[in-house]
């Protein structure tokens, strides 16, 4: 593996100075009250990615989703006039959770006319207006149009469907996301409509699994067995160093070297990978999309010939990983409480046309799976070591940079949060 020339300032971190260079506190990932302050700071006042348009195919189309970091359901429905809409999943009779099958904490997605609440029957259109009551006559003075579903801000960038739940929010999507997804403008998303997703529930701080996958200094040693003995003692012995590393204010990317797809070398990688010319990352043959051959200008933004793949991180808990060969895929992380979180990943790929397609497809996302149990494995063990708080601070090193820009990040929302709210009354019912 080759060595990556690093900024003029001498390191990827020095080139941002407020991020400092000494040891770090993970005390935001073990501390309950901490863990509350975040939820109302970044939860319940961020963008926060639930889906993709796909998932919303025609009128009445709707998904689910639970938010448990902002103590609320949402649904997300296509209201057929061309626009994406969403509210808080909640009748406004009693409260009941409106959209569910059979179990009322489970997700659904599906195809209906109108929203039907299970307990009441009161009935609300795709628009959210409430436009039935069961013995209306029995209420006082009930006005319908007074009680439409609570309506929760959606907007869609390049496919990707974001809510915020902050009413007084006045941040659009695009500002909040700032310059690097700006950069991405163009990138075939839409054309990726082949989908294979992973959903766990792991005993960690959703920090601590965004820090996993924010830096691969890691991967040589981790992961060390999903390559052939000999092309790991070799990847061991380079270590890792990236091609490029951006900041933006709250979000950032890094770009790494690709060389398994194809290897320069056959024998560097599993006899399956050689047969079915795929592996982890992904098809050695790019799909048919004229997009793929110029890509936007946010991707491999350092012009490297030896890149394989970008990883964003856009605040707070969605990432996009895009590969060179063609293929991108997602990770998300919703808090449950400070030591527990829902990972979810989707990987997309162009539609498969033959059998082999469909078999290179599969192999990439199984051996996916298979790096990610490792990733989730080691940090339910940091968890477990870090709430012992023997020791509280730890060197980062500079291929780590993204890890001090989340914490950071979260440290300045949470500050924030506390100046805005400092003084506030506090409600009453």
């Amino acid at each position: 593996m080759a060595h990556f020339p690093k900024p003029s300032e001498g390191s990827w971190t020095q080139h941002y100075p407020e991020l400092g260079t000494g040891p770090l506190s993970f005390e935001d990932s073990i501390d309950p009250e901490f863990f509350e302050l975040e939820r109302k700071a970044i939860f319940e006042r961020a963008w926060l990615n639930v889906g993709r348009v796909e998932q919303l195919p025609k009128k009445g189309s709707y998904f689910t989703k639970e938010i448990g970091a902002a103590q609320t359901s949402v649904v997300v429905v296509n209201s057929g006039d061309g626009r994406i809409r969403a509210f808080h999943n909640m009748c406004r009779h009693r409260g009941n959770k409106l959209v569910w099958d059979d179990h009322p904490w489970e997700e659904t997605r599906g195809t209906c006319r109108q929203f039907v609440c299970k307990y009441h029957a009161w009935r609300y259109s795709l628009d959210g207006d409430l436009t039935f009551v069961q013995q209306e006559s029995e209420f006082f003075e009930l006005d319908k149009s007074d009680y439409g579903l609570m309506p929760v801000q959606v907007d869609v960038w390049e496919g990707f469907v974001f809510v915020n739940l902050n009413p007084a929010n006045t941040t659009s999507l695009i500002d909040f996301l700032g310059p690097l997804a700006q950069g991405l403008a163009g990138y075939p998303f839409g054309e990726m409509t082949d989908t294979y997703s992973y959903r766990a529930d792991v005993n960690s701080n959703w920090k601590l699994y965004i820090d996993a996958f924010t830096e691969f200094y890691h991967a040589p040693i981790l992961h060390a067995k999903q390559y052939t003995p000999e092309e790991s003692r070799k990847l061991a012995g380079y270590g890792y160093e990236g091609l490029h590393y951006a900041i933006h204010g709250l979000h950032a990317m890094q770009s790494s070297w690709g060389g398994m797809a194809p290897p320069k070398d056959p024998m560097m990688v599993k006899p399956i990978e050689r047969a079915l010319r795929s592996g982890n990352f992904g098809a050695w043959d790019k799909p048919d999309i004229p997009a793929l051959q110029n890509l936007p200008r946010g991707i491999n933004p350092g012009r490297h010939k030896q890149w394989g793949l970008d990883s964003f991180l856009f605040f707070p808990n969605f990432m996009i990983v895009v590969w060179e060969p063609g293929w991108y895929l997602t990770y998300n992380y919703w808090p449950t409480a400070y030591n527990k979180h829902i990972f979810e990943s989707s990987l997309y790929f162009a539609p498969a046309k033959t059998v082999g397609d469909r078999l290179r497809q599969e192999l990439t996302t199984v051996t996916f799976k298979e790096f990610g149990l490792q990733d989730c494995n080691t940090l339910e063990a940091t968890q477990t070591m870090l709430e012992s708080r023997r020791v509280k601070r730890f060197p980062i090193n500079d291929q780590e940079i993204m890890i001090r820009v989340l914490h950071k990040s979260v440290a300045d929302e949470v500050a924030a949060y506390q100046r805005d709210t400092a003084g506030s009354p506090v409600p009453v019912s």
